[in-house]
């Protein structure tokens, strides 16, 4: 199979200047930032303002190789990549949903970052309940572990 090779829209900008300290998920972040959205891209965001919520597709720029297996931030047992949102991935990229409070050109005001200051993003994406939330009849190992996330923080293990 060829390469696959994508180009960044633009740059997220955070206070985290170090993985070390930074939720290990936006949904228990209220940390706000921005986005600079690069200018030929700038007419795609059209009438996304019109939005409350946007999902962040991103690349992992600082994380080291993956190893097929690691520990979690939330559990004591090594599990499988795949079974894990741990930023050292085969293809380093990363997900995030955040509050978009404002556009000014090709600024995005956003809250709820748990992303390093820097990182190069490759798509914004409109976030919306009907299509992107789901019931789950199961959530595997971290059915008892979710509970941790509001105090979890990444402790630079992976990057």
């Amino acid at each position: 199979m060829p390469d696959i090779t994508y180009r960044p829209i633009g740059t997220i900008h955070s206070p985290f200047k170090e993985a070390e300290g930074t939720p290990i998920q936006s949904s228990a972040s209220q940390v706000q930032g921005t986005i600079e959205v690069f200018p030929e891209f700038v007419g795609g965001l059209k009438d996304l303002g019109g939005f409350s919520h946007i999902i962040l597709l991103y690349h992992f720029h600082r994380s080291r190789k993956p190893e097929m297996v690691a520990r979690p931030f939330m559990d004591v047992e090594s599990r499988g990549i795949f079974s894990i949102r741990a930023p050292s991935r085969p293809n380093s990229i990363g997900f995030s949903i955040v509050r978009l409070l404002k556009i000014e050109e090709n600024i995005l005001y956003v809250e709820g970052l748990d992303i390093l200051d820097g990182t190069p993003l490759l798509d914004i994406k409109p976030y919306v309940p009907k299509f992107d939330s789901v019931k789950a009849e199961r959530i595997g190992w971290l059915e008892d572990n979710v509970s941790k996330l509001d105090a979890a923080r990444d402790d630079g293990r992976f990057g």
